[in-house]
């Protein structure tokens, strides 16, 4: 495994000082993002791209501090119900895809997006529950005429620019929100389409990382390290289904966190041992959205945390059996 870091906590920074920086900190990988939600701050697909020496020169800074992509991230909503605001998400996963496949890199990061309820929808609408039986009928409609042709054909996209892997990032609000939803729709497209897994957004589901992680062998293709603390007493009283804003931490249910501050190192060391059993052996990428810490502290505290956590070598050949 590879200590890594999602790059938007950066985005302030050059590239360069950013990736300088990283090195310090003795970070082996960097997430980029190149569009849609994480920005495009280090990597402009439609500048790499117009320039002829762009990606050679890119990768050429990458390699000066010994840091090697993991993967090219460009999270939206694709099937958002206004034709616009779907387009121009569907240009830029696209415009990544094509920087990606420039870059070398055969792994996209992404969601599965979320159309409306029906063709005059203006906003996405995320179906959590079987009743009232319309609900079950959106979810009809909303696979079998929008997500599945849509990824069906993005994939075919991909893979002739030699992506090997989307990743998607389980999330809710989006119609791949756990494995049960990420592994319909991979039956349903290819085995293209895999997981960034990322705990954070499973544990206020009430899904344990470890055991979901074990449920999944062969399909997750990236790994974000980032932690959620469930506030027991607002739990207790209010649920896990929370609108209030996420600074609003004192009421919250849940609230993101660095690592190690949601849940210990025994509960970080089964998900590591986990990803290992099922043979997952790429990068752990630390996203920070700590509300409590500064970018700079949430992520210096993830990178000490982790570096104790992974398991970096090959375990050999076992010498007592």
């Amino acid at each position: 495994m590879k200590l890594g870091v999602m790059n938007p906590v950066l985005s302030s920074m050059k590239f360069e000082d950013a990736l300088k920086y990283l090195s310090e900190l003795g970070v082996q990988t960097i997430e980029i993002g190149a569009g849609g939600y994480p920005g495009n701050a280090h990597l402009d697909p439609v500048k790499l791209l117009a320039d002829p020496e762009g990606p050679k020169n890119y990768l050429k800074t990458l390699e000066k501090y010994g840091i090697e992509i993991s993967a090219i991230s460009c999270h939206g909503n694709p099937l958002h119900p206004q034709a616009a605001v779907a387009e121009s998400f569907d240009r830029q996963f696209k415009n990544a895809i094509l920087a990606a496949e420039a870059l070398g890199v055969d792994t996209v990061v992404g969601f599965s997006g979320c159309p409306g309820d029906c063709e005059n929808s203006m906003y996405p609408n995320w179906v959590t529950c079987p009743w009232p039986d319309d609900n079950l009928k959106i979810l009809d409609w909303q696979w079998n005429k929008k997500v599945i042709p849509y990824w069906q054909e993005t994939a075919k996209f991909a893979a002739s620019h030699n992506i090997k892997k989307i990743a998607f990032e389980m999330h809710p609000s989006f119609v791949v929100y756990n494995p049960e939803t990420l592994k319909r729709l991979r039956s349903a497209v290819g085995d293209i389409i895999g997981a960034n897994f990322d705990p954070s957004h499973l544990y206020w589901q009430g899904i344990d990382p470890s055991s979901a992680i074990r449920s999944m062998k062969g399909m997750i293709y990236h790994f974000h390290a980032k932690d959620t603390f469930i506030d027991k007493r607002n739990t207790e009283i209010n649920g896990v289904l929370d609108t209030k804003s996420y600074g609003d931490i004192e009421n919250r249910s849940w609230i993101f966190r660095t690592v190690g501050y949601g849940h210990d190192a025994a509960e970080w060391n089964n998900m590591i041992s986990a990803l290992r059993t099922i043979g997952y052996d790429g990068a752990i990428s630390i996203e920070h959205e700590d509300s409590l810490m500064s970018n700079q502290e949430g992520l210096e505290k993830a990178v000490a945390f982790l570096k104790k956590v992974l398991i970096y070598e090959s375990a050999g050949e076992a010498y007592w059996f």
